[in-house]
């Protein structure tokens, strides 16, 4: 039996962009000196300072999350406008990450928690690592997909990666439960120097699919993230966060325990 083979940690990245900070932010500042090329997301080799990027989750249910997330990479901050639709209207939740805090914003907080934001300390993963990886992905990295297309239109090419009767093996540990003989499709779409635009990951089974989309909307335009007004903020601790979370679709999506196992999800 042949060994199992990993997910590309490019793929992973993907996954774990819109999964982690409970879907946190991005945005961006033009490092294209003189009008070099056509293509507005061109880097000229250089990390992106910020990024602007539209994430989309959607799982075939009446519910689905549309976030935009914007970040400033070398001040490792970030902060995203959520829109999870309810039964008669869309919810908006905002999300920031500054200095080691991460501060949650809705309507309904007012109601339950007397502030219209809470926050709790949160370890701040380093977003440096995001944006070489946005810099140029090395596509060449991705394997275990018997199908492959690649598809040039002006300055895009977008990489297109299919994969039949995949069979998921997560950890003990995992509370997801895959479905099996999976269909699970990749794309990566770069533009003219090789810099992330686009990218999106579906697993299709007999009875669902799940979509995770995420688009690319500007690069190094100015993001400045800030923490709320303290008179606005209540501290709680991580697990009054969790309880808050845990009463939307946001819950499973972004549980700990599933961030922490995406990096172990292998292909067999």
């Amino acid at each position: 039996m042949a060994a199992p083979k990993r997910l590309a940690p490019l793929a992973l990245a993907v996954v774990a962009v819109a999964l982690t900070l409970t879907g946190v932010v991005y945005a961006a500042t033009d490092s294209n000196p003189g009008g070099a090329t056509k293509d507005p997301f061109a880097l000229n080799g250089y990390p992106p300072k910020t990024a602007d990027v539209e994430i989309k989750i959607s799982s075939g249910q009446p519910y689905g999350v549309d976030a935009n997330v914007a970040v400033n990479f070398r001040k490792n901050t970030a902060e995203a406008q959520l829109q999870i639709p309810l039964l008669f209207s869309a919810a908006q939740i905002d999300v920031r990450m500054v200095h080691g805090r991460l501060y949650l914003g809705s309507a309904n907080l007012p109601s339950i928690y007397g502030a219209e934001w809470i926050a709790a300390k949160l370890p701040a993963p380093s977003l440096f690592g995001l944006s070489l990886e946005m810099t140029k992905p090395d596509v060449s990295l991705i394997s275990g997909f018997a199908n492959e297309t690649i598809t040039k239109s002006g300055y895009s090419t977008t990489y297109a990666f299919s994969r039949h009767n995949v069979i998921i093996a997560t950890p003990s540990t995992s509370p997801v439960t895959m479905p099996s003989a999976l269909t699970i499709d990749l794309t990566i779409t770069v533009g003219s120097q090789g810099e992330l635009t686009a990218a999106s990951v579906s697993e299709t089974s007999k009875t669902s699919t799940l979509t995770l989309s995420l688009t690319v909307l500007s690069y190094n335009q100015p993001v400045h993230v800030t923490a709320p007004p303290a008179s606005s903020v209540k501290q709680v601790n991580i697990t009054s966060l969790k309880k808050l979370l845990n009463g939307t679709p946001l819950k499973d999506l972004f549980s700990p325990k599933i961030l922490g196992s995406i990096g172990k999800i292998q292909l067999n």
